[in-house]
């Protein structure tokens, strides 16, 4: 049992909430692609993604794995991204703040993503059993790339123009 629930049924909301995170982080980044504040893609997407975060520190293991690395720097992130939205309401240097937080939490969500995908699917593990091979590597590596690039491009333009409240 996990915080009252199987261990099945724990990892199906640990993965639903990863997934809703995700969708909705990828809404978000269009709408700062498109200076457009998505205010409930936006709680969505914080709140899933939080969720997802901390349930991952409720599978039972002995020892800090990279994954709760990766989870405490997502926390670290949304909250830094959540004081800068709510809280400091995006003015002068928060609003590039918010958005490379923003950006970065989903980057994380989506690189452990890549990780449990070369884990779970057997093509992809077929390919990289280790996480070291180059498929594996590659793989990161371009999300990281495409992750640079969003967040530079909506760091410019959310930053710019006066940003429309959807």
């Amino acid at each position: 049992m996990v915080w009252g629930m199987t261990l099945g049924t724990f990892t199906a909301v640990h993965v639903v909430l990863s997934l809703v995170g995700i969708g909705a982080g990828l809404i978000v980044m269009i709408g700062l692609l498109t200076r457009r504040q998505l205010g409930g893609w936006t709680a969505l997407f914080l709140v899933t993604t939080i969720a997802t975060s901390l349930t991952g520190f409720g599978f039972p293991v002995d020892h800090l794995l990279p994954s709760h690395i990766v989870g405490i720097a997502s926390l670290v992130v949304l909250a830094v991204a959540i004081v800068a939205l709510y809280g400091l309401h995006l003015r002068g240097i928060w609003r590039g703040i918010y958005v490379v937080c923003a950006a970065l939490a989903l980057y994380f969500n989506i690189f452990v993503g890549v990780v449990q995908a070369f884990l779970k699917v057997p093509a992809l593990h077929a390919l990289a059993p280790q996480q070291t091979e180059l498929p594996f590597v590659v793989a990161q590596l371009l999300v990281l790339a495409v992750f640079i690039v969003l967040t530079v491009v909506a760091a410019r333009r959310f930053r710019g123009a006066a940003v429309a409240r959807a």
